[in-house]
């Protein structure tokens, strides 16, 4: 008996595989973007039919409401003001470290840029340049760098904040497919946080330059900036930049820079000489806004 528990744990896991794909394989036929743009709409209405939706949502992904700013489900007029809820500071404390959690979520990947790629899962990576749509001399300066990949499910809260102090000198917009970041496609789909939609953040800090990438997904109706505002849904198909001068907008260590309207996933990538990511943060790691990320 003892011989057969190796062969059904290795069953499992065979079947979880196949489910991947199979559930992944489904997104491609899709209309990604006409799905988002009527869950943009939805998710804007007002009106009282809202409350139960909301009591419903966070019933079903168990979302702690106490953590709100406002903890009632009436106190939203809309079903993205839920979902973009202010959290209580107090329970965000800010982490007397170097780098700190730029959100709540779950870790995807952490570690090394290896030669200008980026781990996503198992036999799969992806570029900086194609990544951050960047020249070569950006891509290098990356090139061997760490890379810091978070998964915000329905449950978390959707705000973004800085992990360390910065000035930021480039916003891109990167437009493209919309698969969902959930951990299935992210093990099935190649290169998806290269090939999806997204925002990209440009800094200036005291460790170098530092990017951080808000990857849109499908129902992610919109994606905003606390320097630009709505960024997503644009209008055109292609890469759009905005600059910024030095010390137009400077952010501190865990301050707001933007928001999710709906759940996705965030990539940053830091230079070499920026100090060492925690070896803690594996894959499968929750974790908090404002926790220690450095020793």
């Amino acid at each position: 008996m003892a011989s057969e528990k190796p062969v059904i744990q290795i069953r499992l896991k065979m079947n979880a595989s196949l489910l991947d794909y199979i559930k992944s394989g489904s997104l491609y036929a899709l209309p990604h973007h006409a799905i988002s743009r009527v869950v943009y709409k939805l998710t804007r209405i007002e009106s009282p039919v809202v409350v139960p939706v909301i009591k419903g949502f966070a019933r079903v992904f168990k979302v702690d409401l106490s953590e709100a700013k406002q903890p009632e489900p009436e106190s939203y007029k809309s079903f993205n003001a839920f979902f973009t809820r202010e959290i209580k500071p107090e329970l965000r404390p800010i982490a007397d470290t170097a780098i700190v959690s730029p959100v709540d979520g779950t870790v995807s990947q952490s570690g090394a840029i290896n030669a200008g790629r980026i781990f996503q899962a198992k036999g799969q990576d992806y570029t900086v340049q194609e990544l951050l749509a960047c020249d070569d001399a950006m891509a290098e300066s990356f090139a061997n760098g760490q890379f810091l990949t978070i998964y915000l499910s329905p449950r978390d809260y959707h705000r973004m904040h800085m992990p360390f102090k910065g000035h930021l000198t480039e916003q891109v917009h990167v437009p493209g497919r919309l698969f969902s970041v959930a951990p299935h496609t992210v093990k099935t789909v190649s290169r998806i946080f290269a090939r999806n939609e997204r925002v990209v953040a440009h800094f200036d800090t005291d460790y170098g330059r530092m990017a951080m990438v808000l990857v849109g997904a499908i129902n992610v109706a919109a994606i905003e900036t606390v320097w630009d505002g709505l960024v997503t849904p644009p209008k055109g198909k292609t890469i759009s930049r905005k600059a910024y001068a030095v010390g137009d907008v400077t952010l501190d260590k865990g301050q707001e820079l933007g928001r999710f309207n709906m759940g996705s996933t965030i990539v940053m990538l830091m230079e070499s000489k920026s100090p060492e990511l925690s070896k803690s943060l594996i894959e499968g790691l929750p974790v908090k806004m404002g926790q220690a990320f450095s020793d």
